[in-house]
């Protein structure tokens, strides 16, 4: 089953337009997830909304949205009012500049999404594919998307393009505040230098496949349980020793790794076929 696109518009950079569609390209719906139940009849349970002094259930044509000034004041805006700021779209992503792909911080990258042609526009996307990938470049692009407008990242992606949204300035937090007290420490050379052993000895190649989700997994064999009506033991929890000597706690880091890359050397191979 062909996905579904999001959004269907135009990427335009300058004269060049062509019809793109946006889709989701993360998701988690494969996640294990519950649902609130009744535990005596059995039933799911529904949420409403009660005021907050008297306790009675409020209509949903009496429930508007409430900016806090404080001490339980609240301006109150009508859908109507919040639907009129909404930026007028013209289904269009205007390419605003290129920038190289390291030079956007990783904590900007909101949303994930691929771009993919729409209504034959073959040629005009790989055009613009291939060029970003030739100058290993991203193209920064702006369009009203889901209400607001957004700025977005696109980068060749294997046969398509990718497209991250990008958080905004103000919701950044600052660096600054949040390593305020980290304290300024020399490290010694050794110490540095058996970290940077440690590091190479764990070298590798992104592989996605190999994370491992045990509290998802966790979750589904609990289920399972269940149906089956069997009990699952709990998982025993690791004690965490304490580290006294920090240098000492890297040296048997580095021999761990490296008693650890020779055992992997040494171990004879499957014969496949």
């Amino acid at each position: 089953m062909a996905p579904r696109a999001l959004w269907k518009g135009h990427l335009k950079l300058g004269d060049l337009d062509c019809p793109v569609a946006l889709y989701a390209a993360a998701s988690s719906a494969e996640r294990v997830s519950f649902h609130i139940v009744n535990r005596k009849t059995g039933n799911r349970v529904r949420r409403e909304y009660v005021d907050e002094e008297s306790g009675k259930p409020v209509a949903d044509d009496d429930q508007v949205k409430g900016f806090d000034l404080g001490n339980d004041t609240f301006v109150t805006m009508e859908a109507e009012e919040v639907a009129e700021l909404v930026p007028a779209s013209d289904k269009t992503l205007s390419v605003t500049r290129y920038v190289k792909s390291d030079h956007i911080d990783p904590v900007f990258f909101d949303r994930p999404y691929y771009l993919g042609p729409d209504h034959g526009a073959a040629d005009a996307f790989a055009a613009i594919r291939d060029s970003l990938a030739a100058e290993k470049a991203v193209a920064l692009a702006e369009a009203v998307l889901f209400r607001r407008l957004r700025t977005l990242a696109i980068r060749a992606h294997g046969k398509g393009l990718s497209a991250n949204t990008l958080h905004f300035d103000y919701e950044i937090r600052s660096p600054e505040k949040a390593f305020a007290k980290v304290p300024d420490r020399k490290i010694d050379k050794e110490m540095l230098d058996l970290a940077k052993h440690i590091m190479k000895s764990k070298a590798g190649a992104f592989d996605p496949a190999r994370f491992d989700d045990r509290y998802d997994a966790a979750l589904a064999e609990l289920v399972k349980a269940k149906i089956a009506g069997r009990k699952i033991k709990p998982p025993k929890r690791r004690r965490e020793g304490k580290v006294i000597d920090l240098m000492e706690a890297f040296r048997r880091s580095a021999k761990g790794e490296d008693a650890a890359k020779n055992g992997d050397a040494k171990s004879p191979r499957r014969k496949t076929g």
